[in-house]
């Protein structure tokens, strides 16, 4: 008997799980059109419209973690609805989840893995190329996920990785100390296209350029800039990248993405991790019927990312959800998305210093978010507070992340509050 993820599927949604995988094959047992009393999102920006944000509430914090969409909410509210009462009609529409990241970063889609975070991503990364027990080095920056830093700071104590870290200087990673570090040594080059503290973006062409030219592999981390900025995988030539959905990709948390350039595919030999995910065949042999074999199943396994990394069921509400938010996202354009957003950066970088909050992120910087130095944790929490503004606010910094649902009235609040 055949057994693949057709029939795995069937008890925990079938056909509706099937459609969230993309899977063209799936029959069509559910109605497959426009999600009930939603109506469909606006390309105009600012797209207040298309979010949920209360009346009242200055939202500029997604960086930290984006709204979802109205429609991609009511997708996973739907989902539940077909999980918590089996065989009522669904409208959740068929949205291959895989594709559309994957146009989102001219990628293939047999080269796009589901994760469940950034971090898992990584970690597949480090861990299938071997790197723990390399005799080669690791190459990162100050400026990294500080989750990635933990990962890499643990294997150098306990495998003893050769770790290098490039020091930050001016609140930058300067490309000239980055080569110094690196030699025909390094396996690895990893960085986070956009700094999660503060927003630096690094040029990806010029960091592949510099690894490639010494036989080394780069891994991105996509999280800041998935969603919001462009990114070419191709024109960058970047091996591995990986994002959570819950920032800019308007999803939640629980699914992301991991890109393995294909060529590179069977090179992750080092990530023993195999389940039926994995298997694009997968037959049975002791039911009634049956082809005889010595095993009870034999199969074959799929040669794409997901039959390297995708060990069982991914989560299936979420796809539906970004099964929205993708799409839009993509009809929105990112490029539309950065111009949206960079008068409201700059106007914070203008004024922000003016209020006594010492700039972190470079005047340069196009991406989606600005940090500044705070001197007076509780009287700005105070003021952001009673404001009704919600902005990242730690003991010594503050960060602004402007989306497609702001506008420069978002900016002044922020800037009126801040200057009580």
């Amino acid at each position: 008997m055949r057994t693949n993820r057709r029939e795995f599927l069937a008890g925990i949604g079938g056909a509706t799980a099937l459609k969230a995988l993309g899977d063209s094959g799936s029959e069509a047992l559910f109605e497959s059109s426009s999600l009930s009393s939603v109506p469909s999102p606006t390309t105009a920006l600012p797209a207040k419209g298309n979010f949920a944000i209360p009346e009242g509430v200055t939202y500029i914090n997604s960086a930290f973690i984006h709204p979802m969409p109205v429609a991609a909410a009511q997708a996973l509210r739907e989902y539940v609805d077909v999980r918590s009462e089996p065989g009522i009609a669904s409208k959740l529409q068929n949205v291959d989840v895989k594709a559309e990241f994957a146009a989102l970063i001219n990628a293939k889609p047999s080269e796009i893995s589901f994760v469940p975070n950034t971090s898992t991503g990584e970690n597949l990364v480090v861990n299938g190329l071997g790197i723990p027990h390399t005799n080669g080095n690791v190459v990162t920056d100050a400026l990294h996920f500080e989750g990635a830093l933990l990962h890499l700071g643990e294997l150098q104590k306990r495998n003893g990785l050769d770790l290098r870290i490039v020091p930050m200087r001016n609140w930058r990673i300067d490309m000239r100390d980055m080569e110094r570090m690196v030699d025909n040594k390094t396996k690895l080059l990893e960085i986070s296209l956009v700094a999660m503290p503060n927003g630096f973006q690094h040029d990806l062409k010029a960091v592949c350029d510099l690894a490639h030219a010494h036989g080394a592999l780069v891994y991105a981390d996509i999280a800041q800039a998935a969603g919001n900025m462009p990114i070419d995988v191709r024109e960058s030539d970047v091996d591995f990248c990986a994002c959570s959905s819950f920032k800019w990709l308007m999803g939640e948390f629980g699914l992301g993405f991991l890109f393995v350039k294909e060529s590179l595919l069977d090179r992750m030999s080092a990530c023993l991790q195999y389940g039926y995910s994995e298997a694009r065949v997968l037959d049975s042999h002791f039911m009634p019927g049956d082809p005889p074999s010595d095993s009870p199943y034999t199969w074959e396994l799929k040669n794409d990312a997901g039959g390297h990394f995708e060990v069982a069921t991914p989560t299936i509400g979420l796809m539906f959800a970004l099964g929205q938010s993708l799409p839009y996202i993509r009809r929105l354009g990112v490029e539309n998305i950065r111009a949206h957003r960079q008068p409201m950066i700059k106007k914070l970088q203008q004024e922000m210093p003016r209020l006594g909050f010492e700039p972190l992120t470079p005047a340069e910087s196009t991406s989606a978010v600005v940090a500044f130095a705070v001197k007076d944790y509780q009287s700005v929490s105070k003021r952001l507070r009673e404001g009704n503004v919600n902005v990242r606010l730690a003991r010594n910094y503050i960060k602004v992340s402007p989306s497609v649902f702001n506008d420069m009235n978002d900016i002044d609040k922020l800037l009126e509050v801040l200057a009580q």
